[in-house]
């Protein structure tokens, strides 16, 4: 039973250092890009518009801007889906965790928006909850083998 806490114990400090380090990516990192825009704002509303840009386009933006769109947006938000069955007794189900990882990435993207720091993205809503259905994933592996004694 004490093991059990300390380990939720430490999952909760993860999760705090995991949502402060995500609110300073998206909103101060300087080197991704996040400066507030002055001028017109650009948003994306149309779905795959962007992931298939940076596809097309791949060559010629480089590895490391194509890598970081469309993979840190999955992986950014893997961590989501492993903490939140965790720490929520009640988000347990693969339902839950991705329409709470929707509407944790929908209050980014929002406040992106509003506050016209980075960009508002659909395709980043469709990637980050993918990255929220990748942890879920690794929670269930997790949870299965812990079960199994393994």
């Amino acid at each position: 039973m004490k093991g059990s806490r300390v380990w939720i114990n430490v999952c909760r400090i993860a999760f705090i250092i995991y949502i402060v380090g995500l609110c300073y990516f998206l909103f101060f990192a300087e080197m991704f890009g996040r400066t507030h825009i002055t001028g017109d704002y650009q948003y994306n509303l149309e779905l795959f518009r962007e992931i298939k840009r940076f596809w097309t386009y791949r060559e010629s933006l480089g590895f490391k801007a194509v890598f970081l769109n469309l993979f840190g947006n999955v992986v950014g938000f893997i961590p989501l889906g492993l903490l939140l069955p965790i720490l929520f007794p009640k988000v347990k189900n693969i339902v839950l965790v991705m329409i709470s990882t929707f509407m944790i990435s929908l209050c980014f993207e929002v406040f992106q928006l509003v506050f016209k720091v980075g960009c508002f993205d659909v395709d980043d809503l469709l990637l980050n909850t993918v990255g929220g259905f990748v942890g879920y994933i690794i929670f269930r592996i997790l949870t299965v083998r812990r079960a199994h004694g393994r």
